[in-house]
């Protein structure tokens, strides 16, 4: 087949970080459902690049830089190819761990919708709505799509995606670190108990409460107090969190991961506190916060024999600012 024939896209979403949250999974459309609560969208995320040769037997490929299975990103351009016929070929870049609460379900499902829609013609509002959804019976999350739409501080003061659901998204300068402590959490586990989902729901009234008054602090505040409610952490990463703490720093679990979001302080104290991590064997990463949401990308440059997402694919990079 003529390489001209190929059709592709190329999209971007951003990691996130979930501070607080409570379900809200009673809604009758389940693009309705989800959850109320509060993140940080990150400069960093999932880079999809997907190519489709609309002639021939129909089949799907999705291949990443990772081992970890990519059901949910699969089960996206499954969805989004329907009944046309020819191959979609999807790959994925990750910038982050996968299953230690950077949001990479959500974002890889996002990523992914954007990139395939752009593909095949299918519009991107139908790309997010397929996405939420992949990601929500999938054991993924409970609203990091939603999340990912914009950038900064994001409030979900109401569960879903368009045309349901309200996001407030607040463009904030800053960086966090991020890190992890131990293996995985499968989220898919979690969401599935009855219990957790009744001791996440603790998050409500701390959303609400974040909510009257947004801001950087009454972030931190929601999201170690929410931390220390729900009680997720492992004993290591629990002590990992009262060390930060105690070297000046607004420290949470990212949900959900073995893994840990900060804001350090300034100056020397800040680093003393690197130092500190680096003598755990703790190596965290400096991000910036994201000043936009999941965006298309241009494709990149043509280079014989590279497989979709491999020539040229930009990560944004992180860049040093000052906290908010």
């Amino acid at each position: 087949m003529a390489e001209a024939s190929v059709r592709c896209g190329r999209a971007f979403a951003p990691a996130h970080v979930s501070g607080v949250f409570a379900p809200r999974l009673d809604a009758r459309d389940p693009r309705a459902r989800g959850s109320v609560g509060a993140g940080l969208v990150l400069e960093v995320g999932v880079t999809a690049s997907a190519a489709w040769r609309p002639t021939g037997r129909a089949s799907v490929r999705v291949s990443a830089d990772t081992t970890v299975p990519l059901r949910i990103s699969e089960t996206v351009a499954r969805r989004l190819l329907g009944s046309r016929s020819g191959s979609l070929a999807v790959r994925l870049e990750h910038a982050l761990p996968i299953g230690q609460g950077f949001g990479s379900s959500a974002g890889g499902a996002l990523a992914t919708g954007l990139a395939v829609a752009e593909a095949v013609g299918v519009p991107p509002a139908r790309a997010v709505q397929v996405a939420h959804l992949a990601d929500l019976f999938g054991g993924g999350g409970l609203g990091g799509v939603a999340a990912i739409l914009g950038g900064g501080l994001e409030l979900r003061l109401e569960a879903g995606v368009p045309p349901f659901g309200h996001v407030v998204h607040l463009p904030l300068e800053g960086s966090v670190l991020v890190g992890t402590v131990g293996p995985p959490i499968r989220s898919p586990r979690l969401l599935g108990d009855p219990r957790w989902m009744r001791r996440f729901g603790a998050g409500e009234r701390i959303v609400g409460e974040l909510a009257a008054r947004p801001s950087w602090e009454g972030y931190w505040d929601a999201a170690e107090r929410f931390t220390d409610t729900v009680r997720l952490c492992s004993s290591d990463l629990r002590a990992v969190l009262r060390g930060l703490r105690r070297r000046g720093a607004r420290a949470a679990q990212a949900m959900f991961g073995t893994s840990f979001f900060a804001a350090p302080p300034p100056g020397r104290a800040g680093e003393e506190l690197l130092r500190w991590l680096e003598g755990r064997a703790l190596h965290p990463r400096e991000l910036a916060l994201s000043e936009r949401g999941a965006h298309t990308l241009p494709p990149p440059p043509a280079s014989d024999g590279d497989p979709p997402g491999r020539s040229g694919a930009r990560r944004p990079s992180p860049r040093r600012k000052p906290g908010p």
